[in-house]
């Protein structure tokens, strides 16, 4: 609660120096993540473990506590020698290293703690190649070597390193969103969003999948974490896909890939989009980034929608059952109207104060007091009806508790998904300080560049396995401001319209969550559908193809972003050209995925269009080019018809595989 507090009151109305925000929010942050991850599972109740997450959080405040003292004004009586740690740099005082130190090796154990070993094993190579840079061989970018009092100064001690751009951005826009986004749940947002989702479907084939793909879209993008989503929305829709008739892997990996997809929806979308807000130049909006993320993002969804539908038509097994017809869900409906209101004036009110305007972080907490308002003035009117009933009671104690439980409730629940991206955010800033002090930032994208040449579909594709690499072992938002930082460039250096490259970045990020052999989000999936875990990470791989074909569409034809080559704004005629001919792949290729049209395609017939949509997906639409996107599409056309002449009963059972 303190957290949420303190977030929304200093960046609204800012009253300490840059730094020190940053060091109180790490401090926050980290204390409750000493509080809430254990040393180790199998310790968790053990007193002398216990006694030492007491140890280390009185070391987080006294080190950062440290760094928020020597930099505020207000506690200018105890700076050192007169002077702020900002003015000490090069000449900082043996206690600011013994600080520093400690306050590396905190952040690198509570990164370890929330999210892994692979973090701090990449921060502390990092460290390491500071510090050795001398004996690299030459392939791994020699440098002169830092001491490690230069090295402890540029990563904790000032501005560029642990409280540099990457805890920055987390401190002004993701946690406010995730506050957002939590307190939509609250007020019933889950149950609103998929009860939606099965009205629309009704009893159209494969309903039950289809409403996880809606469902888990729209629930994503209040979230931003695929992993996240699926635990939550999962936990409805696998059990419902699996009563209608698909095998496990299937509702697994049908989930994994729309939840992995809704990090990608705007208007709230993931982290990494924020991050685009302080790494984009020439900088942009965040109305632009979500005008940029829309004809995507529908695109990736739509194709989801089509495979389901291909699959669902294919099979005999699969059924409508436990869909919204059944009474209870209609009663259950009825209740949500209310919900439904809420959760339709959040988003009316964040768009409507980004148009008039405002910036991202205050648009979402004029969003907030919306919510909150609402949602209050709902829960009176509520209790008044009621008190006419003779059984009923007036306002007493009780109601006030379940009303400030629905304020703290989601306050708790934002620090408690924020506070791991808070030590990440920190871990990644160890990094960034490592790369701009050797330079390496600008070292690596020149070797990549000559491997490329000038051929922009190489150098796509080496920035595409880098990403999925690195996205294995990382949440996508440090995999996506790491790869921004560091191999970025590369495509600038091509010619790429730059927030199309960073978009590229962006979505391989989130597909790495469903790429094998680590696949987060189908881990979680297949927990739920007590699937095998390789059987549904291939089969989310499988659903979330056109994920991976979208990056280069829109790399090669930025109109899709609502941008032209210059970066400016394209022609409508454009936009809805390039829309066109790239939704027309994505249904070509779900069908070549799924294998069945109107009826069971070929393997010669699913080749032709899997070329068919290679042509439409990554051939550019410039003049000369426009009659092959013709004839292609013609020759889809013409497929889709024969099928549809002599279309049969479906006959086969929907498994793992297509």
């Amino acid at each position: 609660m303190l957290l949420c507090l303190f977030i929304l009151a200093e960046v609204n109305y800012p009253r300490l120096a840059p730094q020190s925000e940053l060091a109180l929010f790490a401090m926050l942050g980290l204390i409750v993540v000493f509080l809430k991850y254990p040393i180790h599972s199998r310790f968790a109740d053990n007193r002398f473990f216990q006694g030492l997450d007491f140890a280390l959080i009185g070391s987080v405040i006294l080190c950062f506590g440290y760094v928020l003292s020597q930099t505020e004004p207000i506690f200018q009586a105890f700076w050192l020698d007169g002077q702020s740690l900002g003015d000490r740099a090069g000449a900082e005082a043996l206690q600011d290293y013994i600080v520093g130190v400690i306050g590396l090796i905190l952040i690198l154990e509570a990164t370890r703690r929330s999210i892994g070993m692979t973090l701090p094993l990449l921060a502390l190579a990092f460290l390491l190649y500071a510090s050795f840079g001398q004996f690299m061989p030459d392939w791994l970018f020699p440098h002169r070597g830092y001491s490690v009092q230069r090295i402890v100064s540029q990563t904790f001690l000032h501005s560029q390193g642990a409280f540099g751009i990457a805890l920055r951005v987390m401190f002004t826009y993701v946690f406010l969103f995730v506050l957002f986004g939590t307190l939509l749940e609250r007020t019933g947002a889950t149950d609103y969003v998929l009860n939606l989702a099965r009205r629309v479907f009704g009893a159209s084939a494969g309903a039950p999948a289809k409403v996880a793909v809606l469902g888990s879209g729209m629930m994503g993008s209040l979230s931003g974490s695929a992993v996240a989503n699926t635990a939550t929305t999962g936990t409805f829709t696998i059990p419902l896909m699996r009563r209608s008739g698909f095998q496990p892997e299937v509702a697994g990996g049908i989930e994994a890939a729309a939840s992995s997809g809704g990090a990608l929806m705007p208007p709230i979308m993931g982290a990494a989009a924020y991050m685009m807000l302080e790494i984009v130049e020439p900088a942009v909006t965040y109305l632009e980034i979500i005008r940029a993320a829309l004809l995507p993002a529908v695109l990736y969804y739509t194709g989801m929608l089509c495979m389901v539908h291909f699959l669902a038509k294919n099979s005999r097994r699969v059924h409508n059952s436990g869909e919204a017809s059944d009474a209870q869900t209609e009663k259950r409906g009825k209740l949500l109207t209310v919900q439904g209101g809420i959760f339709l004036a959040a988003f009316i009110a964040l768009i409507g104060f980004l148009l008039m305007g405002a910036t991202a972080f205050r648009a979402v907490s004029w969003s907030l007091l919306v919510v909150g308002a609402i949602s209050l003035l709902d829960f009176l009117v509520r209790k008044i009806r009621k008190q006419h009933a003779p059984t009923e009671s007036r306002f007493g104690v009780s109601d006030l508790r379940k009303g400030l439980d629905f304020i703290v409730s989601p306050c708790e629940r934002a620090a408690q998904s924020g506070v791991s991206l808070i030590a990440a955010a920190a871990c990644v800033g160890i990094i960034l300080g490592v790369v701009t002090l050797t330079g390496i930032g600008t070292k690596l994208p020149s070797a990549i560049l000559p491997l490329a040449s000038t051929n922009l579909m190489l150098a796509l594709f080496f920035l595409m396995i880098s990403t999925i690499i690195l996205g294995m072992g990382l949440p996508s938002s440090v995999c996506y401001l790491l790869m921004a930082i560091l191999v970025g460039p590369v495509l600038l250096d091509l010619g790429v319209v730059p927030l199309a490259a960073h978009f590229f970045i962006f979505y391989f990020g989130m597909m790495s969550m469903v790429t094998p052999p680590v696949a987060l989000a189908a881990y979680a999936a297949a927990a739920i559908a007590g699937s095998g875990i390789m059987a549904t990470a291939f089969a989310a791989f499988r659903f979330a193809l056109v994920g991976f074909a979208l990056p280069y569409a829109f790399v090669l034809r930025p109109a899709l972003l609502w941008l032209n080559s210059d970066g400016g704004t394209p022609a409508l005629w454009a936009v809805f050209g390039n829309f066109s001919l790239t939704l027309v792949g994505t249904v070509v290729l779900a069908a070549a995925i799924a294998g069945y049209v109107f009826n069971r395609l070929s393997l010669s017939t699913r080749g032709i269009l899997f070329a068919a949509a290679f042509v439409l997906f990554f051939i550019p639409t410039r003049i000369q080019f426009v009659w092959i996107h013709g004839i292609v599409m013609g020759a889809s056309i013409a497929i889709f018809y024969y099928n549809w002449r002599k279309k049969e009963a479906p006959h086969a059972p929907l498994t793992g595989g297509v």
